[in-house]
């Protein structure tokens, strides 16, 4: 049983920023990903992604796919495709997203699927605790990207997807930090062209929860729930696309 999402380990890579274009962004979780396989030191990355829908591969699938596209396009949030996760999740530009990549030890890096997901999402809720938040598990119903990994708090707050490799698994999620009602709408047009369930006033926030909190403080509670006294290196974002290691 994993009781943090970095557990025992001697010292933890804390990954902070992000690099000024999108698809640069997007290539820093690969880049943690080889470091954290090749050196077998866990690393968290928490941030505020650029604005964005980013779209799972079954609204990939979808008829109206390409209509949901042009709906986020016309909103201002640039459509991405995403290799982990259900369906489409927005950001807003203040919208805070983690990761956690922890080298896997096991023959079937898949045995400790279930706990990474505990441990996760514990870290979630005792991170928006420690902000005022009153997160338990679940989500209400006609959420964005339903799963049964879910924080919420007058609506949904967080959602968490995890993707394993041979050498490392990849525990991501979400964290609503305000501007719940805009993300809501652009959620509404791309949900009603993809033909999928969705209630806009499902959707929360830290500050809908009566705890507005800026995006940083978010992030580094985050940092402090999943990393606890392990000891920290910290990390520039951008620096990790130029690096081999």
């Amino acid at each position: 049983m994993i009781d943090r999402l970095v557990p025992d380990a001697a010292r933890v890579r804390v990954v902070r920023g992000r690099p000024s274009s999108l698809d640069d962004d997007r290539a820093v979780l690969d880049a943690v990903t080889d470091r954290v396989a090749a050196t077998g030191v866990p690393a968290v990355r928490a941030w505020t992604p650029h604005r964005q829908v980013a779209f799972g591969r079954r609204d990939t699938r979808a008829d109206d796919y390409e209509l949901a596209c042009q709906r986020a396009e016309a909103r201002g949030y640039s459509p991405i495709e995403r290799s982990v996760g259900g369906r489409a999740v927005a950001y807003t530009g203040s919208t805070v997203a983690f990761a956690a990549v922890i080298p896997t030890a096991e023959a079937d890096p898949r045995q400790g699927l279930d706990a990474r997901y505990e441990a996760a999402t514990t870290g979630v809720v005792g991170a928006l605790r420690s902000l005022g938040v009153p997160a338990r598990r679940g989500e209400p119903d006609a959420s964005f990207c339903p799963g049964a990994h879910s924080v919420q708090a007058h609506g949904k707050i967080s959602g968490i997807a995890q993707r394993v490799r041979r050498d490392a698994a990849v525990v991501s999620g979400i964290v609503v930090v305000d501007a719940h009602e805009e993300l809501a709408a652009v959620l509404d047009a791309v949900y009603g062209a993809l033909d999928v369930p969705f209630d806009p006033t499902s959707v929360g926030s830290v500050a809908r929860a009566g705890a507005p909190t800026p995006p940083d403080r978010v992030v580094d509670a985050l940092y402090d729930s999943f990393c606890g006294e392990v000891r920290r290196a910290s990390v520039d974002a951008a620096s990790l696309l130029d690096s081999d290691v």
